[in-house]
């Protein structure tokens, strides 16, 4: 089941991300704490086997305890999203578009690489409503910054963006896919197409299948399985990328016709 943010109610929301109405309660719990606690059992569990529940066992209190603070699951989701996306760049690691906005935006798409692998349970989670915290916004905004000043218009670096977060989610999708089939079936993906592949091979006829036995063939040799997250990131990315490098000399060229 996917889980959404935004389905909490946005008051009480807006005001725990931000901090501007906190709940109190009668234990030393912080909400800090229960964030964190919650983002270890997804992290571990996944989200789809989150609860006040596992929560508060994790945190030593009752139940009702978190419900002082936090009013339900869908707040709690909002907060989990907010405080994970607040980490992915510090000041060390903020996009720097010194070297041109290609290797920034490539940056980007490695450290949200990296945050779906390190946190595999947003991939299960809906943010179509995302959860405007301080953690969200920041991360937007330094995002946005290397593609700002490149003559794509406002809505072009928004719909550039999210173009290139949206494949680092499916790519990862299909990578860490690969992870939870293991976890199922107890054999990994070598081990599945070195039983199945040669039954396939001899099933599949290359006179009747001739592009899908010959590239199959080449494609399987390749990635040792049926498909490679990580191959599918990069040459996804370059792809984009090639297309946006395109769109904005287009743009720059345009400007200095006017111009000339």
């Amino acid at each position: 089941m996917t889980e959404r943010t935004g389905t909490g109610d946005p008051l009480q929301s807006i005001a725990l991300l931000w901090r501007t109405n906190p709940r109190t309660g009668r234990s030393s719990l912080t909400l800090d704490a229960i964030v964190e606690a919650a983002i270890a059992v997804a992290t571990e569990a996944g989200i789809d086997k989150l609860s006040m529940r596992r929560i508060a066992e994790r945190v030593g209190v009752g139940v009702m305890s978190l419900y002082q603070r936090v009013p339900g699951k869908g707040e709690l989701i909002d907060l989990m999203v907010d405080h994970v996306n607040g980490g992915v760049y510090d000041t060390a690691t903020r996009p720097d578009a010194t070297n041109g906005w290609r290797p920034a935006v490539e940056e980007i798409a490695a450290r949200n690489w990296e945050l779906f692998a390190q946190h595999p349970w947003l991939l299960g989670i809906d943010t179509t409503r995302p959860p405007l915290g301080p953690g969200t916004t920041a991360k937007y905004d330094l995002e946005l910054t290397p593609l700002v000043g490149t003559g794509l218009s406002d809505v072009e670096i928004d719909q550039v963006l999210a173009l290139v977060l949206d494949h680092v989610k499916a790519a990862s999708r299909v990578s860490l896919g690969v992870a939870e089939t293991t976890e199922a079936t107890g054999s990994d993906d070598h081990d599945w197409w070195t039983t199945a592949g040669p039954l396939l091979a001899a099933l599949i006829d290359d006179k009747r299948f001739p592009h899908a036995s010959r590239i199959g063939a080449a494609a399987g040799a390749q990635y040792d399985s049926a498909v490679d997250g990580e191959l599918q990131f990069d040459f996804g990315l370059r792809m984009i990328l090639d297309g946006v490098e395109k769109l904005i000399a287009s743009k720059q060229d345009a400007s200095q016709h006017r111009l000339g």
